[in-house]
């Protein structure tokens, strides 16, 4: 018995020792945690200022001349002069002789109509005369139109206008030997040589002018809202809004000054865009090289600023604080605030809104990860402004209030 109790005395002694432990754990006193709220999120802010501004729309396009075609012989004959400047690149004047088809048929021609003429002429004189006779023998008595001889002189009259007009037709046709163009322009491609016989309606080159460069000028209908001009606008020139043309040429970024003289009457049906057309006048002379460094030649890619509207009073925010949906993120005391506003313009730079938000008020312009209103957010560089602003009220106290 006395053995019994020794090996249960250690059990117990476990078994209390558990017990107690148990008893301790389950009665101590809880910490009351009190959860750290979330910290603010920091942001980078701009305010927003009102100011007179102009708006500025954003095109591209190619550089085409005014004025593109394929010249045609108009008669046919052996080719017997060419003009130097008569090759691809070739600069040529207005009314300069460009080529020459062989004339002599067609002098030919012009001196058998004058003969015809002539003879016609006679016609005529001899059947006014016989009509003289005519009215003088049948005078006082009831005679018909043939026999006052009205009818033959009607057809010799008739007779001397064909000659007159297949006159005027050889003559034309001995000006179309000589080849040349009422404007100045440039030889694109030449397609017959000196001594080739050519026949009516043979393409002799292609040539493009050069007094008139165009540039034809996507545009949404928000820019279009952005210039304030009508569908079908043409312009005066008092009216024209200037254009910058911009491009790189030979390594160097140029500017060409332009126009907007016209845009036109309907919408791409497949871009659902409408088309500017700027113009620039001898895109190719002396003095537009020296002020741009380089010609606008024709087959260039250039992009364009357009002068839109003017506004007295804008508001206007850096464009990356305009985010999807026309929202944009205000900070107020802290605070996240999602606003939806009315935008006027949007460009590169900068956005110009309408309605929505105030003057002075502080957006967001750094991304925000899942933004919700009452957000607390922290605009970066505040802290820094806070504490140096403590700092100079500090140095303006007196020595003593100091400490």
């Amino acid at each position: 018995m006395r053995h019994l109790r020794l090996a249960v005395l250690p059990l117990l002694v476990v078994v209390a020792t558990v017990a107690i432990t148990f008893l301790l754990i389950k009665t101590k006193p809880q910490l009351e945690s009190t959860p750290e709220p979330p910290r603010p999120r920091v942001v980078t802010v701009a305010p927003v200022q009102e100011a007179a501004t102009q708006l500025m729309v954003s095109s591209q396009g190619e550089v085409t001349a005014r004025v593109n075609i394929d010249l045609v012989a108009e008669v046919s004959g052996k080719v017997v002069y060419v003009s130097p400047e008569f090759t691809e690149g070739g600069t040529f004047e207005p009314n300069q002789v460009l080529l020459k088809i062989d004339d002599s048929d067609y002098k030919v021609a012009v001196t058998n109509a004058q003969a015809e003429v002539a003879r016609q002429k006679v016609l005529v004189d001899q059947g006014a005369a016989d009509a003289r006779v005519a009215h003088q023998q049948l005078a006082g008595v009831k005679a018909s139109d043939l026999g006052l001889k009205k009818p033959q002189l009607a057809q010799a009259k008739a007779g001397l206008a064909a000659a007159e007009a297949s006159l005027q037709q050889a003559k034309i046709n001995l000006a179309r030997t000589e080849v040349s163009l009422p404007y100045k322009g440039r030889v694109r491609q030449d397609q017959v040589g000196l001594g080739q016989f050519v026949s009516a309606g043979t393409t002799l080159a292609s040539i493009f002018s050069t007094d008139t460069a165009q540039v034809r000028l996507p545009l949404t209908d928000g820019q279009l809202a952005s210039l304030g001009l009508p569908i079908g606008f043409t312009a005066t020139p008092e009216s024209a809004p200037a254009v910058t043309l911009t491009a790189t040429v030979a390594g160097a970024k140029r500017q060409w000054p332009a126009r907007l003289v016209r845009i036109e009457p309907a919408f791409d049906p497949l871009t659902r865009v409408i088309y500017a057309v700027a113009e620039v006048d001898a895109p190719y002379s002396e003095n537009t090289v020296f002020e741009s460094g380089a010609p606008l030649a024709v087959g260039l890619y250039v992009d364009a600023s357009i002068q839109g509207q003017s506004l007295p009073a804008a508001k206007i925010i850096p464009r990356q604080a305009l985010r999807a949906g026309n929202r944009v993120y205000v900070v107020n005391n802290g605070v996240l605030e999602i606003r939806s506003v009315s935008v006027k313009h949007t460009d590169r730079q900068q956005a110009v809104i309408e309605d929505g938000i105030s003057q002075g008020e502080m957006v967001v312009i750094s991304p925000v990860r899942d933004p919700i209103n009452g957000l607390r957010v922290e605009p970066m560089g505040a802290a820094e402004l806070r504490a140096e602003s403590q700092t100079a009220q500090q140095r303006a106290l007196p020595a003593e209030d100091r400490s």
